[in-house]
Parts: C-alpha cells; sequence; structure tokens
C-alpha cells in the first residue's frame, strides 16, 4: 500500500481493523457494522486492496460469455423484480431448444468461454425442458462450460423431478451442468425475504441448496442484492452466513454485489444506488469474506467507470463480454448490453491492473486474441496505464 495511505488508514478510526487486516485475523459482526456506518471511503477501500493484493496480486480477470435468459415467466411475484412478464410490463417469453441453439450459433465466431442461464421459475415447465436445454447448450457449443440455475430454479426443477437434491443436481451434472452462478441470495434474513420475496426460496433454502451444490463437485457464486430496504446489521448477516457456510464446504468462487436498480419494480421509490455504496459493498465484501477467492465487481450493474474503479476496492473481476443481458435494465441508454473484449481489457488496463482472462473456474485461458492485446505484445495498440502515484 502506498506509505501515505497507509499513515492515512493507521491514524484514522479504523486503525484497529487495519492491524487485523495485517495480522489476517478475521473481522467480527461489529467490524462489520463498523465498516458500514464508516464515511471513510478511502480507508476501507485500502483495507479491501490489501486483501485483494494479497489473494490475487495485480490481476483482474475477465471471461468471454454469453447470457441465456430462457424464459421471463415467473411465479413469485418478487417485489425487486423488473424481469418478468407481467401486466404493463415485460411480454412474457419462452425459449424452445432450437430457440437456444439457434441464439448460441449467432455467436459460434466469438470463442465463448462461459454459457450463463438463468431464468424465471415457469410453473409449467416439465423436467425434461432442463436436461434438454443443457444437452442442447452442450451439443451447439460442446467447448463452453455451462454455469446456470439459481438455488430457486433448483428447488424448482427438484420439485419436478420428485427426486432428492443430491440426485437432481447429479442427473444435472451427467447432462452438461458444470457450475452455479449464485443469484437469488438476495438478503439472507427472514424480515427481507418476507416482505420481498415470500414465495422464492428462504435464506436456510438458499444455504442448504448451494452447499448441496458443493458437496457433489459443482462450485458456485453468491450474490447480495443491496440498496432496497435491507439494514446495514442485515447485509452483515448476510455475508456472515455466507462465511459460514463457506468455512463449511468451500464451494464458493465468487462473490458478486448486485446493486438495486428500481426501475420497473414495485420499490421504484427507491433511489438508485451511488458509486460510493457501490464501491463499499464490494470493499466491504471483500473484508468480511475472507475466504472467498475472489470478488466481482459486475461492471453491468455498477457501470464500467466504477467497476473500473472497484478494481482498487476489493474486486478483481468486472465479469465479461456479456452477450444478451436482461435480467436488469441497461444501465443506460448509451451503454450496450456487451463490452468486446479489447474494451474489458482496455478497462483494466486503465485502471492499472494486468488483465487476465479466465475460465468461470478462474483457470487462466491463454489464446492469440488475448495475447496481442496486452501492452507487452508486439504490434499491441493499447498503451500501458501511467504508473499509480
Amino acid at each position: 500500500m502506498n506509505t501515505i495511505i497507509t499513515r492515512y488508514v493507521q491514524n484514522g478510526q479504523l486503525a484497529d481493523l487495519y492491524d487485523k487486516v495485517m495480522e489476517g485475523r478475521r473481522l467480527s459482526f461489529e467490524d462489520g457494522v463498523r465498516l458500514w456506518q464508516s464515511d471513510d471511503l478511502t480507508a476501507i477501500g485500502a483495507l479491501a486492496n490489501i486483501v485483494r493484493e494479497n489473494k490475487n496480486g495485480n490481476r483482474t480477470y475477465y471471461v468471454r460469455n454469453q447470457h441465456i435468459n430462457y424464459t421471463n415467466i415467473c411465479n413469485k411475484g418478487c417485489k425487486f423484480c423488473s424481469f418478468y412478464a407481467q401486466k404493463n410490463g415485460p411480454a412474457p417469453y419462452t425459449m424452445s431448444t432450437d430457440d437456444v441453439r439457434v441464439k448460441l450459433e449467432r455467436t459460434r465466431h466469438i470463442p465463448l468461454t462461459e454459457i450463463h442461464m438463468v431464468a424465471g421459475i415457469h410453473p409449467k415447465l416439465p423436467y425434461s425442458y432442463y436436461l434438454d436445454l443443457l444437452r442442447t447448450v452442450k451439443a451447439t457449443r460442446p467447448d463452453a462450460h455451462i454455469k446456470a440455475f439459481t438455488m430457486v430454479e433448483l428447488l424448482q426443477i427438484q420439485k419436478l423431478a420428485d427426486k432428492p437434491m443430491e440426485e437432481v443436481l447429479l442427473e444435472l451434472k451427467a447432462n452438461g451442468l458444470d457450475s452455479l452462478p449464485g443469484g437469488g441470495a438476495e438478503i439472507l434474513t427472514d424480515r427481507v425475504h418476507d416482505t420481498l420475496f415470500p414465495k422464492k426460496e428462504t435464506a436456510t433454502e438458499w444455504l442448504h441448496t448451494a452447499m448441496t451444490a458443493h458437496r457433489v463437485g459443482l462450485p458456485t457464486n453468491a450474490t447480495m442484492l443491496y440498496g432496497h430496504i435491507e439494514t446495514i446489521e442485515e447485509r452483515v448477516i448476510h455475508l456472515i452466513k455466507l462465511r459460514e457456510a463457506q468455512d463449511e464446504t468451500g464451494g464458493f468462487l465468487t462473490f458478486i454485489p448486485l446493486a438495486f436498480s428500481s426501475k420497473g419494480t414495485k420499490l421504484e421509490h427507491i433511489p438508485s444506488t451511488t458509486g460510493a455504496l457501490d464501491l463499499k459493498a464490494i470493499a466491504i465484501g471483500r473484508l468480511m469474506l475472507d475466504n472467498f477467492p475472489h470478488i466481482k465487481g459486475f461492471w453491468m450493474m455498477i457501470t464500467p467507470p466504477v467497476a473500473q474503479t472497484a478494481q482498487w476496492y476489493g474486486a478483481d473481476d468486472i465479469d465479461g463480454t456479456i452477450v444478451e443481458y436482461e435480467i436488469t435494465h441497461e444501465i443506460s441508454q448509451d451503454n450496450s448490453q456487451q463490452l468486446s473484449q479489447r474494451k474489458l481489457v482496455e478497462m483494466i488496463l486503465e485502471a492499472g491492473r494486468e488483465p487476465v482472462e479466465r475460465d468461470p473456474l478462474y483457470n487462466v485461458i491463454e489464446r492469440e486474441d488475448s495475447r496481442t492485446l496486452l501492452p507487452h505484445h508486439e504490434g499491441n495498440r493499447i498503451p500501458l496505464p501511467m504508473a499509480a502515484g
């Protein structure tokens, strides 16, 4: 850490937390509350950056991926959601396996590493649909890793299959499922659940499903939806529940804070999150989740500039190319639903970090078109970032 910043943190209100971080000691619930209550974003970011660089050095990861949201029909009625089909909202649709195949064929020229699939809870889709969906993706893009199904989707799939969750997960795995995205955690407290999404899985069900996936060899991510009705204490409870689950199974790869956007939801009176809150969510996630390998600054939800800054506030991943993302509205009228690989690399370099293409399990991807974008490669047109002062 920069000497000036080090002295600033050591002389500030979070000096005792600096000592904990430097000694590798776990932060407590009370520490987490203090961090959320603090307005010293510089100190919080500096502490998170220590952990980030101890775990991942100067690397920032990205992935070339395509998103498929196979249906927006959903029977859960979550108050925070703008994706599902509803009156005066999005028109209902359900993709056939042929529709999915066509979408994948359209991107065949792109060397995608990940196909990411999540959707609404359609009460009339049969169990066979999900198996056919996986087989279709694997047949069309056999080299791509399939990351699919949130915990609430898995609970619906299990209900349809009428089998134990372990058996369902193994069958999905045998048909092509490689990992789970970890969405739908929202805030893992009963109060928020009962107020905003009472028809969805409870905190206990979400955690149990994720941990079951880990035990059958399916790694997952974990999310937290912040900026709505949750309290500071509930954010910390959420993080500690994730940390405790990770202590037990070790199956979480990445924590992804998701900034709530109220547009088109039943909570439109709630203002959008600020960049400061977005950075704080990432930084505190990095500090509290000491057993998570990676923290993602999801550029689609926090904007590319904030995702760049987040790389110095604990994030070591900015996600990827994201072809066709439909779960939230576009972050601005000028923002497309995808970024080119070149743009992602430029974003990381401009932030002063080292771009590394990865697969969904964080194995490094070595391709010629990746190498040609790096500054040390002969003929590269992207300048090195200026050294950080």
